[in-house]
């Protein structure tokens, strides 16, 4: 284990109060003409938790409390997603990038930290890319735009004619076969049997009402085709040097493999990373305590990012390719035992 990594045991654990501090409440903002749904809590330094597809700001529920007692906690609702507006819209991690700092510059917020899970770490990395002067650090939660591989399911879901069968997942007694699949699923002690529960949690919120369906498949496309991921930001990590960054992934991921932890520690100059043993793709549900108290710390122990515009662009001038043992394995590729990721940190 290198100097990076660090075991979190119950003795180093401080106590987190438990009493009522507000989840934070629905929120509403328009910007462009569009309504952005977002929660708000707390005070001090801001933190933005940036959620992933077909989700939405309440699945920070289990920590948001805990870092609004103390910090200035924003979590929206991304674009297409929960309560906000689903237009036909710029779903790329692009856009969503420039959503999310408008956002800020709505509320009055200068600079954050960055946390942002699955296609939310694709738009924190992105945020960091195209506003480096605004990011803080950065915590990659099983963070999408690493490597081409993804599970079968959202490659499926990405082919032309998608949109129709998943309609069909309105029609009666279609909810319950469902949850017999992922039932078997977990009776076989599948890594996609771990995420049964959001599985079921994301058909039920975000895939039977049509606008949130179409919202769902143009930004699965803008980031998902048949063969994977279709970008990766490898090639601009570079750029990560100076900036705190701390990546966090379940060892048991079926959606994105826990070998691009590996990938991304070793290619982010300085970074943390912390695997949570038998955990899927929602490390912060399967132990929101450890998770929470892994921010808190990282935060508190490191200094915010500062930046400078030569600096950057020095970067930029003298860029090196990445090793040859970063660079992405093809989709079909046999993925590691997630037990690997040692080799690749050590």
């Amino acid at each position: 284990m290198t100097d990076t990594q660090k075991t979190y045991g119950a003795a180093r654990l401080r106590a987190v109060p438990t009493g009522s501090v507000a989840s934070g409440r629905l929120r509403y903002r328009s910007i462009h003409g569009h309504k952005h749904a977002f929660r708000m809590a707390g005070n001090g330094s801001a933190v933005v938790l940036i959620h992933g597809i077909g989700d939405s700001s309440k699945t920070w529920a289990s920590i948001l409390p805990g870092l609004a007692r103390h910090h200035r906690v924003v979590a929206p609702d991304l674009l297409g997603h929960g309560a906000s507006d689903k237009p036909r819209h710029d779903y790329s991690v692009g856009g969503y990038a420039n959503g999310v700092r408008d956002l800020l510059s709505v509320l009055g917020i200068d600079r954050a930290t960055v946390i942002g899970h699955s296609l939310g770490g694709a738009v924190a990395m992105q945020f960091a890319y195209q506003y480096p002067e605004r990011t803080e650090r950065l915590v990659l939660v099983a963070t999408g735009g690493v490597g081409r591989q993804v599970t079968p399911l959202l490659r499926a879901a990405s082919l032309p004619g998608a949109e129709f069968l998943l309609s069909g997942l309105n029609l009666p007694g279609m909810r319950g076969a469902i949850g017999l699949l992922t039932r078997g699923f977990q009776s076989l002690n599948t890594r996609l049997g771990t995420e049964a529960p959001e599985v079921l949690r994301v058909i039920d919120e975000a895939l039977p009402a049509g606008d949130a369906r179409a919202a769902f498949i143009r930004t699965l496309r803008c980031a998902v085709d048949w063969r994977g991921q279709m970008g990766t930001l490898m090639d601009r990590t570079y750029l990560a040097q100076g900036m705190p960054t701390l990546l966090v992934w379940g060892d048991q991921d079926p959606i994105l493999p826990a070998r691009h932890a590996g990938l991304a520690h070793v290619a982010m100059p300085g970074s943390r990373l912390e695997i949570f043993p038998h955990a899927g793709h929602f490390p912060f549900h399967s132990d929101p305590q450890r998770f929470l108290q892994l921010v808190l710390d990282f935060i508190d122990e490191t200094e915010p990012a500062g930046f400078s515009p030569e600096q950057w662009r020095q970067l930029l001038r003298n860029r090196k390719p990445l090793p040859r043992r970063l660079k992405a394995l093809p989709s079909g590729s046999a993925e590691p035992a997630p037990v690997a990721i040692a080799s690749l940190v050590a």
